[in-house]
């Protein structure tokens, strides 16, 4: 058994019933004392509930469901319904109603669903999961440390929104939604990019903006092991003409930071636009693989030919031009000027040898300005 869940058995003996009464009198005792009421108090508590749940008994139809009852601290049995006339028959009949987001089995399914979820991989770092109909909700309880596989669990959990509620061991309201700061690794395959710029579309909804090779087939993308993206669209194909320029959509629960990380080279940098520098301005990239690297811009508009092995030589054009050293895997990661967004890393000279933060080098990155404005997105800013 987990910590904290004990099995529903354990003293022997039994108790004598309350002297002319229905309740066993240490029971009545022990109830008394949890609450700090007297013992005629807790015998009338009990008589309340009794009287009230015999009500709901007696009713009929789908308002009238078990599952959705409660008493409210006042001690007032209350159901969620549907309508308002559903509250009114129930209202009627002496119990209280409550117009409810969520129906009993619209709760019951998805919490079936996390059972179903859990069974494949278990999620250690969540303690439990059930319906709370005060809480009109599934409510998920974590612990203190959560795993790769606690979240996925839980981005499912959040991905049903109002319906569920994630709580700390204190009880209180916890986001478990993953930040991923623009520079880290991406994995999909056996490959690697690293993350480039989070966006809105026009319809509100979050998409990564990277590298158009790194979604060039519309791969599933994981961070620390945990999907966060999957490839929608790219201009980029090889053996073609190609713009190095693509989108990802972005997971329910996942967020792309609006700070870019720098790999232990001092606070994320926080970007608020996307202005573009003019050639000669000081620029920097974070990569997944020679992390943070500075230098200058030399030139836009640029074109080169990528040869890549196994595949056809590739023409991309209206590239940047820079002397910023980078690697393979650090595509489609971030490139900024003061505090404004220029671009993510595309490619760079096979002779690289990045050392430190300015170990020079030829590389080429994709305008961000040029992508925002082609897909007609909004940057995500501090």
């Amino acid at each position: 058994m987990a910590a904290g869940a004990v099995p529903a058995h354990g003293a022997s003996g039994e108790a004598s019933p309350a002297p002319g009464g229905q309740y066993q009198q240490d029971m009545v005792h022990a109830l008394a004392g949890s609450l700090g009421i007297s013992d005629a108090a807790a015998v009338q508590r009990l008589d309340s509930q009794a009287r009230q749940q015999a009500v709901l008994a007696s009713l009929r139809g789908p308002a009238a469901d078990s599952r959705a009852a409660w008493f409210d601290r006042a001690g007032r049995l209350t159901l969620n319904v549907p309508d308002a006339p559903s509250a009114r028959r129930i209202e009627a009949a002496g119990l209280k109603a409550r117009i409810s987001a969520h129906t009993s089995g619209e709760l019951d399914r998805v919490k079936a669903e996390l059972d179903r979820l859990a069974a494949a991989a278990v999620p250690t770092g969540v303690r439990g999961w059930g319906v709370d109909p005060a809480a009109d909700k599934v409510v998920v309880q974590v612990g203190d440390e959560v795993t790769a596989t606690d979240r996925a669990f839980l981005a499912k959990a959040e991905s049903y929104g109002s319906a569920v509620a994630v709580r700390g061991d204190g009880g209180k309201s916890v986001s478990m939604a993953t930040t991923i700061y623009p520079g880290s690794r991406m994995d999909y395959g056996n490959h690697y990019c690293s993350v480039g710029f989070g966006a809105k579309d026009s319809s509100g909804r979050q998409v990564l903006v990277t590298a158009g090779h790194c979604v060039e087939s519309s791969p599933d993308l994981y961070f620390n092991g945990t999907h966060f993206a999957k490839g929608t669209t790219t201009r980029f194909h090889h053996g073609r003409d190609s713009i190095d320029m693509g989108l990802a959509s972005v997971d329910n629960g996942t967020t792309i930071a609006p700070q870019i990380g720098t790999w232990g080279n001092g606070a994320n940098v926080a970007v608020s636009g996307s202005r573009r520098a003019p050639a000669g301005s000081d620029v920097c990239k974070s990569g997944a693989t020679s992390h943070w690297t500075c230098g200058s811009i030399k030139s836009y508009n640029y074109s080169v030919t990528y040869t890549d092995p196994g595949q056809p030589a590739t023409l991309v054009t209206n590239v940047g031009l820079s002397d910023v050293c980078d690697l393979g895997g650090d595509s489609g990661g971030p490139w900024v000027s003061g505090n404004q967004g220029q671009g993510m890393t595309s490619g760079g000279q096979t002779d690289n040898q990045c050392d430190g933060v300015y170990g020079e080098g030829v590389s080429y990155f994709e305008p961000l300005d040029d992508a925002l404005q082609y897909y007609g997105l909004r940057l995500t800013t501090a």
